[in-house]
């Protein structure tokens, strides 16, 4: 078991039942599962990049991405309907735990003028998304193998009923926040 799995158990759920007084254990937010998303916008000109993407994304979180594919025909982009143009993995359980301790504790900090992330990213209904710009922080990228460099989004869903309450429950996580 992950270090994190053990971490939120009982320091989280105590901490978060301490400051918004749940009155059941089942009422306490939890970290349900993170998606990441990987679009590949020049896969009309390089028909090998959507496989690129894709065994860095595995590379990353240790699970086999599902291709993406268009929905809709739009010309403007040269893209048509039934087309490959990303790939995503959804991680829960222990892998998510894996993840996200990575994340926080390697990945994040080996972004280069790192000041935290900006907290105005929340839905409404308590999840979270970002957005990192390069995959080359996670340790098991390497440069040279690199084709070219692509970014990514990671959305945490949460069983949070607020946005106050993930952020807390991300913050005792250990995600770095912004000061604000």
């Amino acid at each position: 078991m992950p270090r994190l799995l053990d971490k939120y158990n009982k320091e989280v759920a105590q901490a978060l039942q301490a400051k918004f007084g749940y009155k059941s254990p089942m009422q306490i937010p939890k970290l349900v599962k993170v998606v990441l998303n990987m679009g590949v916008g020049d896969v009309k000109d390089n028909p090998k990049a959507i496989e690129n993407a894709a065994n860095e994304l595995a590379l990353i979180t240790g699970q086999k991405p599902v291709i993406t594919k268009a929905k809709k025909s739009v010309a403007a982009f040269k893209v048509r309907e039934g087309m490959n143009i990303g790939c995503k993995v959804t991680l829960r359980g222990s892998r998510m735990y894996e993840f996200v301790d990575k994340l926080f504790n390697v990945a994040l900090p080996r972004v280069r003028d790192f000041r935290g992330i900006g907290a105005n990213s929340f839905d409404g209904r308590g999840n979270f998304s970002m957005g990192i710009k390069e995959q080359l922080i996670f340790p098991e990228i390497e440069y040279d193998k690199v084709d070219k460099i692509r970014g990514m989004d990671i959305t945490f869903v949460t069983t949070a009923k607020t946005d106050e309450e993930a952020k807390e429950l991300l913050t005792l996580l250990g995600l770095p926040f912004a000061k604000s």
